[in-house]
Formats: C-alpha cells, structure tokens, sequence
C-alpha cells in the first residue's frame, strides 16, 4: 500500500485536539486513531504494538539478524489535528495528474498559484486536497502514513535494520505530545519527528517560545463624572499593543526573525485581557523580547498605579538546535538521504515548535523531518502522493545507512 493510500484512511477520523481540555488526551476521539493504528502495526508484525492510557501508541521491529548493534532509531508522529479549522467529516479530493494552476476546492475557496507559489513544481503529480470546508489533516497524519509504509516496506523487502522504535502521539497541537511520552520504554538512542513541510526538509532549529498575558484592571465611573477618576482597562489593552513594534508580527517577518503575536484580546473599561506568543531564534532576542514586555507592564503601572497591570510569561520551548548540535550525524544522515531520492535537502528553521524541540530537551535528541504537506491547519492544506512517496522512501534510506554502518554513535553507546 502507497503513503497516500493510508493517508486517506486517516484523514477520515476526527482526531482534533483541544487546548481548552484538562484530560490526556484532550479529546476521547483521538483513540479512535490510536486503536486503529495499534492494530495495523500488529497487523504488520509488531507484535508489543500497544496503547496506554494516555493515548500514546508505540511498537518496536527488533533489529534484523547481523545489525544488533546498530543504533535504535526512533520514529514519531502525532494523532491530532489543529483546532484552527474543522477536522471532521473530512473529505479529501484527488487531482490525478495536476496542471500546476489554480484549483477550486469548493465551499467559494480556490488555491491560487499565485498565493502558493510552489504549486507550480507538483504539475504532473497526483495532488490532494481538501473539499473546502476543512483541513485536510496532513499534518501529521500524512507522517504516520509514511511511517507505516515504510515499516511495511522493511518487512516486505526484508530489508536490514536495527532497532526501530515508532510512537504516535496525542494533542501535539496544543504543546502536549511530548510530555508524556515514556522515552525508557520507548528506547530509541536518537529519533526523527516526521511531521514537516516539503518532502526534501529537514528541520532542526525552531523558536524560543513563551506566552504572554497582561491582565489590566481599571476603574469603572459613570463617563458622566470620569474625569480624572476612570482607568479604562481596554484603552490601556490598546496601549499596550501601540507600544510594541508594529513591524514585528508574523505577518512582517520570516526565517529566523522574531516576532509578538498578538492572539487574543478581551475587555471592558473594569477589566482586560491581551494575550500574545512570543517567539525568536536567537536566544539574546528572545530575553530581549521578554525584557520589553517586562519593562511595558513596569511603565503602564508608574502611569496608572501599581496593580493596575500583571504580566504572566510562561515559557513554552527553546530551540532544539541546542541540544542537536553535539549529535549532528542525525541530521547529516537525513541530509544524504533525502540527496539519495534526486532532490535537494532542504534546511529550514521552524517558525513555531515541534514534539521534537521538547523531546531534544528531554534527552532524545530528534531533528524534524518533511512530510510533502503545504498549508496546514486549513482549508488550503494539500500534498501529493508523489511526495509522500519519497518521504517514506527518504525514511527507508535512513534506516539502511544506519544498519549498513552497524555502528553504535556516541549517543547511542551513552543511552
């Protein structure tokens, strides 16, 4: 069966997470997923395949006669898919032989060339869509699709190999999908997250991360009698974004600048709320970005009174590169095997967090690698079967190189 194949199996099962949840997982449905993935990797000969109560699904090949000692590699994606846009009653739309233009999903939604650019360098490729009136779900369950062919594709072939480890993951999309992963039963001595962009990508670098929320309190008086008496907490919300760079937003920046986004902002002239995420690469940027939310609240209350503004900032993740530098072998094995497939690796910092920038920082260091998926959490989200395929084939080609070294890294020899 091609990735694709299993990908529209999946796309079908409503598997979105939700950040507003207390429970693990956040949402009961992404079992639904979960079970099913159990029992076709049981199905595939991964006979510990299992899932816990927490929603995490692993299952481990054990290493092929004369590659004992290769290292054990992990493999992991994640179940949920974004809030951002529905994720149920998916129904995805094939475009065998794609012209390359402009294509009209349905639901008055067309993706335009124009505004994705890339679209162009899949003409003559079989292309999947959306309907219009959700996501598609590729992210990431195009990465379980490509992860499960390829174990199919070691069995089937009798290909070499060490040690591989595989693990599906719940609510990712709300910051979650690492925190419970148990890494001792998991036992992967590096591991990949198969849940990027363009096939050819290999990601390691992505933001320092925090949120930020300012809760302002203001004085009610009947406008009639203000003067000189009333603090308007959504005035001061309003103030509180002009006094950060207007250039500086997602919608202003790329690579590896940073950025305040603003997320939400709530209020009226008793009591406000305005709530950002602030990301950059850099670390020094990152402290100095904090320090200017710091240093905001400080003012708003020297002109307003103490209290009347406090700022919580919760620190998300840091950039993983951190922890993959002393171990770049897994980053220079993917870039030879995406090579090997005739396309060039594509080395791209991710403008937001991974499962593998917390897992990196858990110990397991875990660079993040292209799925052929573009536009996610959208209506506009898309991939093609051509690309998946050379996803698990670039998958199937790292589990080779390693076996075929039948060498322990450094890392692994420590774990």
């Amino acid at each position: 069966m091609r990735a694709y194949e299993r990908l529209l199996n999946y796309v079908v099962i409503h598997t979105t997470s939700d950040e507003a949840s207390s429970t693990v997982p956040s949402t009961k449905r992404q079992f639904d997923l979960a079970n099913k993935l159990k029992d076709e990797m049981i199905s595939l000969g991964i006979e510990d395949a299992s899932v816990d109560s927490n929603c995490y699904v692993t299952g481990h090949i054990p290493a092929s006669k004369g590659c004992e000692s290769a290292p054990s590699i992990g493999f992991i994606s994640h179940l949920d898919t974004s809030s951002d846009s529905s994720g149920e009653n998916v129904h995805p739309i094939i475009h065998e032989n794609y012209d390359g233009g402009d294509v009209e999903l349905g639901n008055g939604l067309t993706l335009r060339a124009e505004l994705f650019p890339h679209l162009k360098t899949l003409k003559g490729r079989t292309l999947i869509t959306t309907d219009g009136t959700t996501l598609l779900g590729a992210d990431d369950k195009a990465g379980i699709a490509e992860i499960m062919t390829m174990v199919e594709e070691l069995t089937k072939n009798d290909i070499p190999h060490g040690r591989i480890c595989i693990a599906f993951t719940p609510d990712e999309e709300i910051g979650h999908g690492a925190a419970l992963l148990d890494l001792e039963k998991f036992g992967a001595d590096f591991a990949y997250t198969v849940d990027g962009g363009a096939e050819n990508e290999i990601e390691y670098e992505n933001f320092n991360a925090a949120k930020a929320v300012f809760k302002i309190r203001g004085i009610s008086v009947h406008p009639g009698d203000a003067k000189d008496k009333m603090v308007n907490a959504a005035l001061i919300a309003c103030e509180i974004s002009s006094m950060l760079p207007s250039a500086e937003t997602p919608a202003h920046t790329e690579g590896r600048e940073g950025f305040f986004h603003l997320t939400d902002i709530s209020g009226d002239v008793e009591k406000a709320e305005i709530a950002y995420i602030v990301r950059d690469h850099n670390p020094a940027f990152f402290e100095a970005r904090e320090q200017t939310l710091l240093n905001i609240e400080k003012r708003i209350n020297e002109k307003y009174g103490e209290g009347t503004v406090s700022l919580t900032l919760t620190e998300e993740y840091r950039n993983m590169i951190e922890k993959i530098r002393p171990h770049m072998h897994i980053v220079e094995t993917a870039k030879r095997c995406i090579l090997a497939q005739g396309v060039s690796p594509l080395e791209v910092p991710v403008r937001g967090g991974t499962d593998g920038a917390r897992l990196s920082y858990r110990g397991l260091p875990c660079p993040n690698l292209g799925t052929g998926s573009y536009a996610f959490h959208g209506p506009f989200e898309h991939i093609t079967a051509e690309g998946m395929d050379i996803a698990t084939a670039v998958l199937c080609s790292i589990v080779k190189e390693y076996s075929k070294n039948n060498i322990r890294t450094k890392n692994a020899s420590e774990r």
